[in-house]
């Protein structure tokens, strides 16, 4: 079963908070897909990787680039893991069929918007009911995370 970590946005938007979670997952030694919803976002998200930091920058490329194969971290609209990554990261409230397939999943999802917590609600029950392991994270006022269940 995946382990799966749902992400509470409140008090900064997922261009900010998204970046510091992936710097993580980087730090760690792993490799990440990130699904969006939309190609509009994977090109924001592809600016705000190369540009969090003003020392450095997170490698990682988009479904656009020529060696999706070789990226660490890789945005993409569509189901699909090139570089064999272990961690799955959802945004814009997108699901994947290929869940199971990874050992790690961080749903992250605006909480000011209703119908993106409705959205995350009923994964969060469906995945329960499958059996994943689950864990809630709420943003905090200062842009960490506090573990609320």
């Amino acid at each position: 079963m995946t382990d799966i970590s749902f992400y509470h946005l409140l008090h900064q938007p997922l261009t900010s908070a998204l970046p510091k979670l992936l710097d993580k997952v980087h730090g760690a030694g792993m490799k990440a897909v990130i699904r969006v919803g939309s190609e509009e976002r994977m090109m924001e998200l592809d600016e705000v990787l190369w540009t969090f930091k003003p020392d450095s920058f997170l490698p990682h490329g988009d479904m656009k680039c020529k060696y999706p194969d070789q990226q660490v971290i890789y945005l993409t609209t569509e189901e699909e893991n090139p570089a064999g990554a272990s961690v799955l990261v959802l945004v814009d409230s997108m699901e994947s069929a290929l869940i199971a397939d990874y050992d790690r999943c961080l749903e992250m999802f605006d909480g000011r918007n209703d119908e993106a917590t409705a959205a995350a609600r009923a994964r969060w029950k469906a995945y329960k009911e499958a059996g994943h392991t689950l864990t809630y994270w709420q943003q905090t006022e200062q842009g960490g995370w506090s573990k609320k269940a």
